[in-house]
């Protein structure tokens, strides 16, 4: 079980952000990932709890931040459920809202989504594909749905010490802005992307599987 730490900056102009810290393996459902952000004063700021299924479906997410927490999972669509963590939230009702889209899967400030994400499309060199997700970032983790256009650009073997390691490219398009970003990983590991670097990692990626496996 791969235990590692993301540095986290502004995309743009390199403020730190703080980092996360990660564990992630495959589980009897598929995948599991599990995480706590800090602030770069040391301070909690958020979780991330998700599980993919043997098809790298989220049957299973749990996200907190600023007092909110979201539940949700993937059936005939995505499904959610955002409410206040703590019982109230200054200037918001504080009921539980339901909430369900025709999407994909979910996205959001985790690494994990982008791992999740490739994952997903399971898609082969050179490969694109087009897919619509729900969006929950910031503190707020209020829900917005986004479509991306994914391409597999390249894989490279890099050497390490246990045998090649295989590097995916891909680009990332938002659909909406006409953004384009680009991010490599390695198995359930991402080694990097826009305003995220792999700072430390204790064991190898697990290694990509395919669909079902």
């Amino acid at each position: 079980m791969p235990n590692g730490r993301y540095s986290l900056h502004d995309p743009h102009d390199g403020t730190p952000l703080g980092e996360e810290r990660f564990q992630c393996a495959p589980g009897p459902a598929g995948w599991r990932y599990v995480a706590k952000r800090y602030r770069p004063d040391g301070t909690v700021q958020g979780t991330t709890d998700l599980t993919l299924d043997a098809r790298h479906r989220p049957i299973r997410l749990e996200l907190r931040s600023g007092g909110w927490q979201v539940r949700g999972g993937a059936l005939d669509g995505v499904h959610w459920v955002r409410a206040a963590a703590s019982g109230t939230a200054p200037g918001e009702a504080v009921e539980a809202v339901e909430g369900e889209d025709r999407a994909h899967a979910f996205t959001g400030d985790s690494p994990a989504f982008l791992v999740a994400t490739a994952r997903l499309l399971a898609l082969d060199p050179g490969g694109s594909a087009r897919i619509r997700l729900v969006s929950f970032t910031g503190d707020s983790l209020a829900p917005r749905t986004l479509d991306q256009g994914w391409q597999l650009h390249s894989v490279q073997d890099h050497p390490t010490d246990s045998g090649p390691l295989p590097v995916e490219h891909y680009r990332v398009t938002d659909l909406d802005t006409g953004e384009v970003r680009d991010l490599h990983l390695t198995g359930d590991v991402l080694l990097g992307a826009p305003g995220i670097e792999l700072e430390e990692l204790d064991s190898p990626p697990n290694p990509r599987r395919p669909p079902g496996a």
